[in-house]
């Protein structure tokens, strides 16, 4: 199994100095400095359950890409034995991209192609020693949200040939009931409700990698098209607008990051306290029988997060 650990998840900022200090001081992450690339630059990273988040400026060399766009950028998932996971990996049908190269702490990394990954961008990479300790209100990651064009060729990818676990899959749907009503002064008013009409939804597949999942999210019904109202408290038929629009202009991919709280209207209105835009000011009904609710990537630099109390 090579999704055992996931090492970090690393997104991609417009200000790093800005995004860290949200983390480390209205988060109350554990932050570690970690030197990058085999070069004596550092990149901050908190410690997150038992992975870590890394924060990246968009023209960081060690992304392979200049200027990136901001957002959930990769995994690094943990392998203690490079070699070893490269090779297993290959034999499954997930060949390297390239060959290794320096990553965080003077670890080695290396990219598996992300044509064999269903579109998740995602390294193989050397564990790292972070600080843990932590009294604040984050347990862990809960899932790393991927906009996904076929879960059953990510199922595939990631549970029969990296031997990750598939935690569950589910549809979101949102339908409409049309009303119908018939009054008169005589015989008073009758009521027919018609059948129930799908106007937006997804297919969900949950998969645990490390002690979190990624979740893949494909457009239920493309003919729904893609309604996304900016800034207003969220939906699914916006959630399925925001994947359908993402996989037209960006192909598949990382789209965003969830971090698992235990009271998430406290977490919610610590943030807006604090002077953060959120996007659900409670918590609204999610994935897995959850409670969820959005921050605006404003608030962390071009990033999308939202919380997760289940």
């Amino acid at each position: 199994m090579l999704g055992g650990t996931l090492a970090w998840v690393a997104v991609v900022v417009n200000d790093v100095d800005a995004a860290a200090g949200v983390f480390e001081r209205d988060f109350r992450l554990p932050r570690t400095d970690c030197a990058a690339g085999g070069t004596d630059r550092s990149v901050p990273v908190f410690a997150v359950g038992q992975s870590a988040i890394a924060v990246f400026g968009r023209d960081d060399d060690f992304l392979g890409e200049t200027p990136a766009r901001t957002g959930v950028h990769h995994i690094a998932l943990g392998a203690p034995d490079l070699v070893a996971a490269t090779r297993a990996a290959a034999a499954a049908g997930v060949p390297p991209a390239e060959p290794p190269t320096p990553g965080l702490q003077g670890r080695r990394r290396l990219r598996l192609s992300t044509e064999a990954t269903a579109g998740v961008n995602t390294y193989l990479a050397e564990p790292l020693e972070l600080r843990r300790d932590t009294d604040g209100w984050v347990e862990r990651i809960d899932h790393i949200g991927v906009a996904s064009e076929d879960n059953a060729s990510a199922i595939e990818t990631f549970t029969k040939r990296l031997g990750c676990p598939l935690e569950s899959t589910q549809t979101d749907l949102e339908v409409r009931i049309a009303v119908e009503s018939f009054t008169s002064d005589k015989y008073g008013a009758v009521y027919h409700s018609r059948e129930p009409e799908p106007v937006g939804g997804l297919r969900v597949a949950f998969i645990t990698v490390g002690d979190c999942e990624l979740e893949f999210l494909q457009d239920f019904d493309p003919r729904h098209g893609a309604d996304v109202k900016h800034g207003a408290p969220g939906t699914t038929k916006q959630d399925q607008g925001a994947i359908a629009r993402f996989v037209s202009s960006r192909g598949p991919g990382l789209h965003h990051l969830a971090l698992k709280v235990t009271d998430i209207n406290e977490a919610l209105s610590s943030l807006a306290a604090a002077g953060h835009r959120v996007i659900d000011r409670v918590g609204r009904p999610g994935s897995r029988r959850a409670l969820i609710g959005f921050v605006h990537p404003a608030s962390l630099g071009g990033v999308l997060l939202h919380l997760v109390q289940r």
